[in-house]
């Protein structure tokens, strides 16, 4: 039997399960959407966003943006018309709870976990699966992706299939960010681990047969928290900031993360050939996510240039009383000879979710869009009022102040039969704070600053969320 005793937890206290962030738990579908401007006609595909959506009152503990079911909500967009819909991802552990009529399962920070009475001698003492990150289709398969364990495949019309472990060779599961090459077609993939060995990395061919299984990074030996990664021609990039697993304050109540300033940050690239990894060392800084890499030029000691969010510290699982963070979209050029990097600021502004369009990943890229704060108001962790892209070319950025609405990530849909990066659309969920409506934005790349030109009522509130994708409907 379970003889762990929780800690107080008032799920009515937690920010992240409130306003805009509060969980809905019906399942709907909706054609023909309300549509404010006109879409266009361009548009045909799915845009899809995963997200943590608890199914009952969340018991023991809550941890923003770990905790929670995943839920994914669709639009699809064809002849300038839209219809929704959005499905739970469903897990053994939330079907268990569904029988059950409640939670069985506490957050990760509680150590509550159901007995076989319960739930069965398959489930009792496991930990709740979360593919509530991302979502991602690679090889035909489409897979919510949890923090570092095995996605679930997922059908055409949201319908979850089951566990993916990639016939067995990926058993441990991948990340929440894979990256996927678009000139070869593959899917570079790491996973982080609780004991040996703490880091590997895999590749998904083409076809979604494994070419590489999991494959152990020399240097890294201890258990740390790796939420995302870049890719370059040569490189898998991972950046390992000094937030360390820690179970023996989770046992007593506190954080499972603790930050480690003075252990600094390290940027491994890893030779996408198999080679030994290279390591360039730094101050500490954390990274939820990486906007792009690439290397500089052909010659294998050309230097890789690294794009990504930058904040002072680690911000999840951390005191009240913890230092203040700062935040900037920042460009670091690894020398892989040295093993030496240098860091440069290149937007100060408070900024989150970068995105750039996904057939430059890899390669050199002109514009990042970010969700980003007017500073108009107080906001949560995690939540934006307006969105921001940033040009590297001429080193300028365009803002567009969403107003009431609170934002989520942008996403490139591109332009059919364009190559160029500022020819396609812009999507987001947006959230109006004064009345909980939700809407897609369709905001056009070439003059994003201007805002939407169609905006598609959504028939239920999105909650705030994680990330999303654009599917177009010829596969590409």
């Amino acid at each position: 039997m379970n003889t762990y005793t929780p800690p107080r937890f008032d799920p009515t206290r937690v920010p992240h399960l409130l306003g805009s962030f509060a969980p809905v738990t019906e399942e709907v579908d909706v054609v023909d959407l309300e549509v404010t401007g006109e879409i266009p006609a361009t548009l045909d595909g799915l845009y899809l966003r995963n997200g943590p959506n608890p199914r009952f009152t969340p018991i023991g503990s809550f941890l923003y943006p770990i905790d929670g079911d995943g839920m994914l909500h669709g639009v699809w967009l064809s002849e300038g018309r839209a219809r929704y819909r959005n499905r739970f991802v469903r897990t053994p552990a939330m079907e268990a709870e569904e029988r059950a009529g409640r939670a069985l399962w506490g957050g990760v920070e509680s150590l509550i976990m159901p007995d076989a009475d319960q739930v069965g001698p398959e489930l009792a003492g496991t930990f709740k699966d979360l593919p509530d990150i991302n979502v991602v289709r690679h090889a035909g398969r489409l897979l919510a992706l949890a923090e570092s364990a095995c996605p679930f495949r997922v059908g055409a019309g949201l319908e979850t299939i089951g566990r993916e472990d990639f016939g067995g060779a990926l058993p441990a599961g991948i990340t929440a960010h894979p990256k996927i090459d678009p000139v070869s077609g593959e899917m570079f993939v790491f996973c982080y681990a609780l004991e040996p060995p703490y880091l590997t990395w895999s590749v998904i061919a083409r076809d979604g047969v494994v070419a590489r299984g999991p494959t152990p990074v020399d240097g890294m030996d201890e258990p740390m928290m790796i939420h995302d990664m870049a890719l370059t021609d040569r490189y898998v990039v991972i950046v390992l900031a000094p937030a360390f697993f820690d179970l023996d304050a989770v046992m007593a109540g506190g954080s499972l993360l603790a930050w480690r300033p003075e252990r600094g940050t390290r940027v491994v690239l890893i030779p996408r050939d198999g080679g030994p990894p290279l390591w360039a060392d730094d101050e500490a800084f954390w990274v939820w996510h990486t906007v792009n890499a690439y290397d500089e030029g052909p010659d294998e000691h050309a230097q890789v240039v690294l794009d990504y969010v930058q904040w002072s510290r680690l911000t999840v699982g951390q005191p009240p009383e913890a230092e203040p963070v700062t935040v900037g979209l920042v460009r670091a050029r690894v020398d892989p000879a040295a093993g030496t990097m240098k860091r440069t600021v290149l937007d100060d502004s408070r900024v989150e979710f970068p995105r750039v369009d996904d057939r430059r990943i890899g390669r050199r890229h002109r514009h990042t869009a970010l969700a980003t704060e007017t500073g108009r108001v107080d906001l949560l962790a995690g939540e934006y009022d307006a969105l921001r892209w940033y040009d590297a070319e001429t080193g300028t950025t365009r803002v567009w102040d969403a107003g009431n609405l609170a934002v989520g990530e942008p996403v490139f849909a591109p332009e059919a039969g364009s190559d160029a990066e500022d020819r396609g659309y812009w999507l987001t969920y947006a959230t109006d704070r004064t009345d909980g409506t939700s809407w897609l934005l369709v905001i056009p790349a070439e003059d994003p600053a201007a805002g939407p030109v169609a905006r598609a009522r959504v028939p239920v509130r999105v909650p705030l969320g994680l990330h999303g994708c654009w599917l177009p409907t010829d596969g590409g």
